[in-house]
């Protein structure tokens, strides 16, 4: 009896932790589809009249890596004449 309950309190433990962990990999997997989408979209459309973002493989793991941040961060320096 012990064995089971003990097994059934693992499992839940389990099942939270998985819960939790692919809820909060959703939404880093959505922040950077949405970050390299902006990238993208930015430079097809030339938005603000700055120029194109350079699409090397720096810019693409910053949009990747940090999203929506990310891609502002990648404006700001663009802005300023820094490209990565």
């Amino acid at each position: 009896m012990i064995e089971t309950i003990l097994t059934l309190g693992i499992a839940i433990v389990i099942a939270v932790a998985l819960w939790y962990f692919l809820k909060n990999v959703t939404k880093l997997i959505i922040n950077s589809v949405v970050g390299i989408v902006l990238l993208l979209v930015f430079n097809f459309f030339n938005i603000f009249g700055m120029g194109d973002i350079p699409i090397t493989v720096a810019s693409i793991l910053i949009c990747a890596l940090g999203g929506i941040p990310g891609f502002v961060v990648l404006l700001l320096l663009n802005a300023v004449g820094i490209t990565v």
